[in-house]
């Protein structure tokens, strides 16, 4: 968030989503795991845009469509789940 100067209310407005919801994506505490994904795309794209370098994720890595689990249309497409849960 600090590499594509972002505060958290920038990027609960960006994605449509409330803070406290932000704030569970952001501790992996969504029932979604797609929802962190899009946050991830999100974060990457946002990083590149402000021209630095982004940081590997710890948990989020390689490609969402390797994991048989996550819907990787859902991802793709950045549409977050609706609510706050």
């Amino acid at each position: 968030m600090k590499l594509a100067g972002l505060s958290r209310q920038e990027i609960s407005a960006d994605l449509g989503v409330s803070e406290e919801k932000l704030e569970r994506i952001l501790n992996l505490h969504q029932r979604s795991l797609e929802d962190a994904w899009i946050l991830r795309n999100y974060l990457l794209t946002k990083v590149e845009e402000a021209g630095e370098k982004p940081v590997p994720f710890t948990a989020l890595k390689g490609d969402p469509a390797d994991h048989w689990f996550l819907d990787a249309d859902t991802i793709h497409h950045g549409k977050m789940t609706p609510g706050d849960n």
